[in-house]
C-alpha cells in the first residue's frame, strides 16, 4: 500500500502545522472555553453555533449543511465537502461529561506541552486536529477526499439521538476517521460492546417478625439473581459483568415486595453478546414465588477488527513512519460512535485524536506536541485516502 504524501511532503506538513502551533492552541483554548455539557440543551446549542462559525472561518463553506434537530439531546450537524473520489466520514462529538460550571474550577490551561480543561482530551482536541490536518492540506495544495464532517452533542450518554445518523452516513462513505482520542498514542482497532440492563424481582410483602415464611423477599431473590449475572462474565474471552446498582425493599421488618440491579456488560466478540443474551433470557428464580423481568438493551454494537479496520491501521501506521512515529494498535473496553459505523459496513480508522490521558477525570490533559504529530498524521492518512 503506498501512500499519497513522499516523505518530504509528510515532514512539510508537519513543519506547517508547528509554525502554527499558537493559532492551533488558541482554537483548543475557545472551544474547551465554550462549556458542553450532554445534559444541558441549551449550552450544546451554543456550542454548536461556535463550531459553525469556527468551521466557516477554517474550512470556508461546505458543499451543503444539514441539521438534524433534537429536542432532548444536541443537535446533530452533518456539514458535506467537496473532493476526489467516494466521501470519507469524520466523527467528532461535541458534548462533554463536564457539567455546567467546571470551567470555573478547572479553566483551560496550558503549562509547558500540557493542555488541560473539561473535554480538552475527550474530545474537544480531535475535532481541532482534524480541521487543521485539512487546513494543512489546502494550504500545501495537496490531495484533499471529499469528506462529511458529522458532529454530534450526546455521544457520552449513548449517541441514542445520533446512532440513526451516524449509520446512514456511514453507509454513504467508503471509510470514517473518528477522532476520538488516542490510547497512550495507539489507535483503537477493536471495541467492545455495551449492554445496558435492569433486572428485576417482584416478591410478596409480609411482616418479617409475625410471619417470616409468608411473604416472598425480591431482595433475598435478587441476591441469588445478582450472583447468577455475575457468572455470566468470562475475562479470558474480553466480557465483564457490573453490577452497579441495587435496590430494594422498603423496611427492615418488611419482607421486601421489589428490588432490583442495574448491569454494566461489555463484550468483545458479537458470539459474546449471543451467549450473555441468552444467559440473561434463562435467569430463572430461586423462590418460585418471585418473579424476574429484565429490560435494557445493547446500547453499542461490538467493534471487532475486521480486514477493512485491519487495513486502515496499516495505512495510518505506513503514514506515521515519515512523522518518526511507530504507531500502535490497542483494543479498548470503552465503546464510541466508531461502533455505530462499524456496525453499518464501514471500516473505521478509532482514536486518531488527542495524545494524553484522564478521559472523565480531573487529570484530563492532552500535549501540544501530540496535537501537531497527530494532526500531520490525519493529513498524511486523509490524502492517502484520496483515491
Amino acid at each position: 500500500m503506498n501512500t499519497v504524501l513522499t516523505d518530504a511532503q509528510a515532514k512539510g506538513v508537519r513543519a506547517w502545522l508547528a509554525e502554527r502551533e499558537e493559532q492551533i492552541v488558541a482554537d483548543i483554548a475557545d472551544y474547551v472555553r465554550i462549556e458542553s455539557p450532554s445534559d444541558d440543551v441549551a449550552a450544546l446549542g451554543e456550542c454548536l453555533r461556535w463550531l459553525e462559525n469556527w468551521l466557516d472561518e477554517r474550512l470556508g463553506q461546505p458543499e451543503s449543511r444539514q441539521v438534524h434537530a433534537r429536542e432532548d439531546a444536541g443537535d446533530v450537524s452533518i456539514r458535506r465537502y467537496s473532493g476526489a473520489g467516494k466521501p470519507l466520514l469524520l466523527l467528532a462529538h461535541y458534548d462533554t461529561v463536564w457539567p455546567l460550571g467546571t470551567i470555573e474550577e478547572l479553566p483551560f490551561q496550558r503549562t509547558g506541552d500540557t493542555l488541560t480543561g473539561p473535554g480538552v482530551f475527550d474530545m474537544k482536541a480531535g475535532l481541532v486536529q482534524a480541521v487543521w490536518a485539512l487546513c494543512a492540506l489546502d494550504a500545501l495544495d495537496l490531495p484533499r477526499p471529499a469528506f462529511t464532517l458529522l458532529l454530534n452533542g450526546d455521544e457520552e450518554t449513548g449517541s441514542k439521538a445520533s446512532s440513526d445518523v451516524i449509520r446512514t452516513e456511514a453507509k454513504r462513505a467508503r471509510a470514517a476517521l473518528c477522532f476520538e482520542a488516542s490510547a497512550d498514542g495507539a489507535i483503537k482497532t477493536s471495541r467492545k460492546g455495551v449492554g445496558l440492563f435492569t433486572v428485576t424481582v417482584t416478591g410478596e410483602e409480609g411482616h418479617a417478625g409475625l410471619d417470616p415464611t409468608a411473604g416472598s423477599s425480591a431482595v433475598h431473590e435478587i441476591a441469588h439473581q445478582i450472583i447468577a449475572c455475575r457468572a455470566l462474565q468470562d475475562m479470558d474471552a474480553g466480557t465483564s459483568v457490573n453490577i452497579g446498582v441495587v435496590r430494594g425493599g422498603t423496611r427492615a421488618n418488611v419482607t421486601a415486595g421489589a428490588a432490583g440491579a442495574d448491569l454494566d456488560i461489555r463484550v468483545a466478540t458479537v458470539a459474546e453478546q449471543e451467549r450473555i443474551a441468552a444467559g440473561l433470557a434463562a435467569l430463572t428464580p430461586v423462590d418460585p414465588k418471585a418473579k424476574i423481568e429484565v429490560t435494557g438493551e445493547w446500547n453499542r454494537p461490538v467493534f471487532e477488527r475486521t480486514g477493512g479496520v485491519a487495513e486502515l491501521f496499516a495505512l495510518a501506521r505506513e503514514c506515521a513512519a515519515p512523522l518518526g512515529l511507530d504507531l500502535q494498535e490497542i483494543a479498548v473496553g470503552g465503546a464510541s460512535d466508531g461502533n455505530f459505523a462499524l456496525d453499518a459496513g464501514t471500516p473505521v480508522l478509532d482514536g486518531i485524536g488527542a495524545v494524553g490521558a484522564g478521559a472523565h477525570a480531573r487529570s484530563e490533559h492532552a500535549t501540544v506536541s501530540g496535537m501537531i504529530e497527530r494532526a500531520a498524521l490525519a493529513a498524511g492518512v486523509l490524502a492517502a485516502l484520496t483515491r
